[in-house]
């Protein structure tokens, strides 16, 4: 029987999760379009889906419903009209702009079985796919150097961005850049229409045409009446208020942390410098312990928002916060910045709670996660020498559906 949305903290049991698996999309990647596509490398596909497989594999040992990104969006597509509907928002979403071409992979897309669709738009329509040699446009002839009709999305693998789980409803993204805004086209059709995922009458707190953009990786649960979201490289302070206006006082949560967080690639998300480990203990980057600005949203009673700045260090802030004596923050790295700076870049900090205290980590971040261990988290460890190439770690791999309440 399908899990029901249910997210009211970051480490409550876990019981479903979406995940993708790697496929030819990663093929995709050469050092030419690395900009475009958000890489600096190129996993080794194979083995990139080794490790993503065992990832898989931990989370079953741990008896966790492990859906799929596409096996999803197949079930929300099974009528005629939806994949049409969602081949052309998909080819508009790609800057395709020779109509010929448009009707010509909107023709071959919809000549295909729904799973092999939903395949080729992750992996790119190529050229050599559809033969256009008669089709007299300028933008065919300009453009015809370059392999693909439409870019691959070698970043969905990282499920957590594309939207949230938060309480009993979701959040369906305005991703912040070109090359991944198409991935949360999947999810608005697993809303929509997978009534497996979403009943009729879900929430949902963001939209996919709302015009600011807001990513995952920048929202944390931390307890039912507590969100924290990360004021990001990626995630404007204008698309937190639109998620804060719908969130609350709609919902059991009362208040929006904003963690404003240095705006750059190593610190791309808020979960890449800060989780939730356990009831009191975060792992952290050494750079955000404070003295840090954070944003308090609450409603007043006449339900407008209302703003306070907090600046204190994150420990106190986080105590105060959560009615806790005190916490404990686990640095990324220890106290030796260069172990610092190379566990954060492979996502040292980017843990994934299955339950209070116990995590699954990369094994390549040793020394953050001795630290761990020694605090008294359970720490699973996976294989990662080619999924850690995508930047991002088991928490940006993960989008949890389902947690038991604490």
């Amino acid at each position: 029987m399908p899990q029901d949305i249910h997210i009211y903290s970051e480490i409550g049991k876990l019981k479903k999760v979406l995940l993708h698996r790697l496929g030819k999309e990663i093929e995709g990647l050469v050092p030419q379009n690395f900009e475009r596509l958000l890489f600096d490398d190129i996993p080794y596909l194979k083995v990139a889906q080794q490790e993503h497989d065992r990832f898989a594999e931990v989370l079953r040992e741990n008896d966790i419903e492990v859906a799929y990104y596409t096996d999803e969006t197949a079930k929300a597509l099974s009528r005629d009209w939806v994949r049409k509907e969602f081949i052309l928002r998909f080819i508009n979403e790609s800057d395709v702009y020779s109509e010929e071409a448009k009707y010509q992979i909107t023709d071959y897309l919809m000549n295909m079985p729904v799973k092999d669709l939903l395949d080729k738009a992750v992996n790119g329509v190529k050229k050599t796919d559809i033969d256009l040699r008669e089709a007299r446009s300028l933008v065919n002839y300009v453009n015809n150097s370059y392999p693909y009709y439409t870019d691959p999305m070698p970043n969905l693998y990282f499920t957590r961005d594309q939207g949230a789980f938060v309480g009993n409803g979701l959040t369906v993204h305005h991703m912040s850049t070109k090359a991944r805004r198409r991935e949360a086209l999947f999810l608005e059709y697993m809303y929509r229409f997978d009534r497996d995922l979403a009943q009729p009458d879900t929430p949902l707190w963001y939209d996919y045409d709302d015009p600011y953009s807001l990513e995952g990786g920048d929202i944390l649960v931390l307890s039912d009446k507590i969100v924290a979201v990360g004021l990001s490289q990626r995630t404007t302070a204008a698309g937190i208020e639109a998620f804060a206006s719908k969130l609350l006082g709609h919902s059991s949560f009362e208040k929006i942390l904003v963690f404003e967080i240095p705006k750059k690639r190593a610190f791309m998300h808020l979960d890449t410098v800060f989780t939730m480990v356990d009831y009191d203990k975060f792992t952290i980057h050494p750079e955000i312990e404070g003295p840090l600005q954070i944003y308090e949203i609450t409603l007043d009673k006449e339900g407008n928002g209302r703003f306070v700045s907090i600046q204190d260090s994150l420990k106190k802030i986080l105590a105060a916060e959560l009615g806790l004596p005190a916490v404990e923050l686990i640095r990324c790295g220890g106290d030796d910045d260069m172990a610092a700076q190379r566990e954060q870049w492979n996502d040292g900090s980017n843990t994934l709670a299955i339950a209070p205290g116990r995590v699954i980590t990369y094994e390549r971040n040793y020394i953050t996660n001795e630290l761990l261990a020694k605090k008294g988290i359970d720490v699973i460890t996976i294989p990662s020498s080619e999924l850690s190439r995508g930047r991002g770690g088991p928490r940006c791999m993960s989008c949890p559906v389902n947690r038991e309440d604490l």
